[in-house]
């Protein structure tokens, strides 16, 4: 089996060669009908796409709009270049069962990636300049045809601790690369503030007060351009709900979830991903999925208090009747990386669904 993001090849050897499999051959012909659903208020053939992290560049953009994914995220960018974590990135990560939230037994990840459908996400977010970047997400943004549209990803890097004023060049930081996606003309924002490469124990979504003070001032930036906010999973109820209080009435929508995270061994019982602060990565696919759909029904009880706002669920979609269950806990789109890269057409499969 051949992944459009082929994770034995190296991060920039997928930039530069890929997208792989099905996603480099000619695409299907165009559907004829016109689009049903709608994102956002944008009309879309369906609500249903690729989240930031495969589709690294505008090639895998436009190969995935072609082959029926009509929602996708360009892989989050920074203000600044930022490196890869050392390969391998993707191994298969075996769990009997689902992963539950705050493991601290480890698993076992290696390279048998042949019918994996939970695999590590372990990438660090790198990105590449902006002068690199920008032309390369307007390229993406143009691929996208009638009922489609191209979310642009991006997060703020943390100062180093020379920085007289950390907290607000951290805000600087993200209100910079909110304003260069919106040059590069991405029609819709979406801040992570979820990354599990980022450090586990400290992701920004946890830090409500700092999260409503950086969407504040990301949203007097960007102005109308919608901007959803990505999470991590929340365990407990009154700290999800605090969020969506203080930040509801600022952001247009939430995507969630961005993986769960554990430590990885191989087969010896030694770390499995080589260098340091990478003993614990993220993990998607199957695994997670009910960390998705529950955070799916949280928010959407949320937002019949605090809404109207829209939701975007994530995690473990291999197939066509688990982006339906998240529609039934009530997501408004649906996005799949790991289902996508096991079968890519499974674009084409959620629009034929009624």
């Amino acid at each position: 089996m051949t992944w459009f993001y082929d994770p034995r090849r190296t991060y920039e050897d997928n930039y530069a060669h890929g997208p792989f499999g099905t996603f480099a051959e000619a695409a299907p012909g165009a559907p004829s009908e016109a689009p049903g659903a709608s994102f956002l208020g944008r009309p879309v053939r369906s609500a249903f796409g690729i989240p930031a992290g495969p589709l690294v560049n505008a090639a895998y953009c436009a190969a995935a709009f072609r082959h029926g994914f009509d929602v996708n995220v360009y892989k989050t960018v920074r203000a600044e270049a930022h490196p890869v974590h050392p390969f391998p990135n993707t191994l298969a990560v075996h769990v009997d069962g689902r992963l539950e939230a705050g493991r601290t037994a480890p698993l076992r990840a290696d390279d048998r990636l042949d019918g994996a459908t939970s695999i590590s996400n372990s990438f660090g977010v790198p990105s590449r300049d902006p002068d690199a970047w920008q032309p390369d997400m307007a390229a993406a943004v143009a691929a996208a045809g009638e009922g489609q549209v191209l979310v642009g990803s991006f997060q703020g890097t943390r100062p180093g601790s020379g920085v007289a004023d950390r907290e607000r060049a951290y805000v600087a930081d993200h209100v910079a690369a909110a304003r260069l996606v919106v040059e590069a003309g991405a029609p819709v924002l979406e801040m992570n503030l979820s990354c599990p490469n980022e450090g586990t124990g400290a992701l920004l979504c946890f830090d409500t007060a700092a999260v409503a003070r950086i969407a504040g001032a990301v949203k007097d930036e960007v102005g109308d351009v919608p901007l959803l906010l990505k999470l991590a999973y929340f365990g407990d109820d009154a700290a999800l709900a605090a969020f969506v209080r203080a930040t509801a009435g600022i952001v247009d929508g939430y995507a969630a979830v961005n993986t769960l995270p554990a430590r990885l061994v191989d087969a010896d019982g030694r770390q499995a991903l080589p260098g340091e602060g990478r003993a614990v990565a993220g993990v998607c696919g199957d695994a997670i999925r009910w960390a998705g759909l529950e955070m799916t029904a949280r928010l959407a009880r949320l937002r019949d208090a605090h809404g109207p706002f829209a939701i975007v669920g994530v995690g473990g979609v291999l197939t066509a009747a688990d982006a339906g269950a998240y529609r039934a806990a009530g997501a408004d789109a649906v996005m799949s990386a790991t289902g996508a890269m096991l079968d890519p057409g499974l674009g084409a499969k959620v629009r034929a669904q009624p």
